[in-house]
């Protein structure tokens, strides 16, 4: 996995981050930024609390967190040590400005969906929320992620979308333009937990579960070539590139979450160029 910040590579780094503790006990790479992915591993039996809520660790010690695109500045990070021993520590997270964007000639519907599609948007909606509702011990996600298509970036995370002159809740994905029918591979191994082809907004749309709540989402896609409960790897095809639901022109859309944190694909792809 590429990393343009490394955060805390060592004991030494830790200490002196102020934790207050001889051995090395916890061990942190990744973005400390808003849409940033943090992992790590500590040893097993720790336990993390970020902003309040439990982080899951697994059985070999190893945890993932991440930033929301709107996350603030500072959050405390806790570990309880096996034997009961708290430690504190406040994280600083690097905050971010976003573009705006704007996007013209969408099918007025899929910008202001009819009372008609409510009923099966609800459902749809249900679907995405249970396939991103596992936290498996898998972890394939610690090998990295790769740019699931080859082509260019026409949209980013975090920018605030415009979409036929009406103002939107920002983009949460990266967006890569291809021609129709152009491949759209995993950009991590994992279980597919949602394989669809025609949701109203979404098009042809695919969730990984790469483990420990860590997820990709793609859209827009023309095919979808892979079944619900299937195990796949990291680069397999999942579909082809199209311009299926709320689409101004072929592309995918992928987005990462962990559990309902939305991160940016951007900071995680091993090859950024595009």
């Amino acid at each position: 996995m590429k990393l343009t910040k490394l955060l805390l590579a060592s004991c030494a780094a830790i200490t002196a981050m102020m934790f207050s503790v001889a051995a090395c006990a916890i061990n942190l790479q990744g973005h400390l930024t808003q849409g940033g992915m943090v992992w790590g591993k500590t040893i097993a039996g720790t336990q993390i609390i970020l902003g309040g809520k439990p982080v899951k660790v697994g059985a070999g010690g190893a945890f993932v967190f991440g930033f929301g695109r709107d996350a603030g500045r500072d959050v405390l990070l806790v570990t309880i040590d096996r034997d009961g021993t708290r430690h504190e520590q406040t994280l600083h997270v690097a905050q971010r400005t976003f573009d705006v964007e704007r996007v013209e000639g969408l099918p007025p519907k899929t910008v202001t969906p009819p009372p008609e599609w409510r009923e099966r948007r609800a459902v749809e909606r249900s679907r995405v929320g249970k396939a991103r509702s596992f936290t498996t011990d898998k972890a394939p996600w610690q090998t990295g992620f790769l740019k699931p298509a080859e082509g260019r970036f026409s949209g980013f995370y975090g920018s605030q979308r415009i979409l036929n002159g009406k103002p939107r809740s920002p983009h949460y994905g990266l967006d890569i333009a291809a021609a129709v029918g152009q491949p759209v591979t995993a950009p991590a191994g994992g279980t597919v937990r949602l394989a669809a082809s025609n949701f109203l907004l979404e098009g042809g749309i695919v969730i990984i579960d790469h483990g420990f709540g860590v997820t990709s989402t793609l859209f827009h896609m023309n095919s979808v070539d892979v079944t619900e409960g299937q195990e796949i790897e990291k680069g397999a095809l999942i579909g082809t590139i199209g311009a299926k639901g709320r689409a101004s022109g072929p592309h995918v859309d992928w987005r990462v979450n962990w559990g309902n944190i939305r991160l940016d694909p951007m900071l995680l792809i091993e090859n950024s160029t595009g």
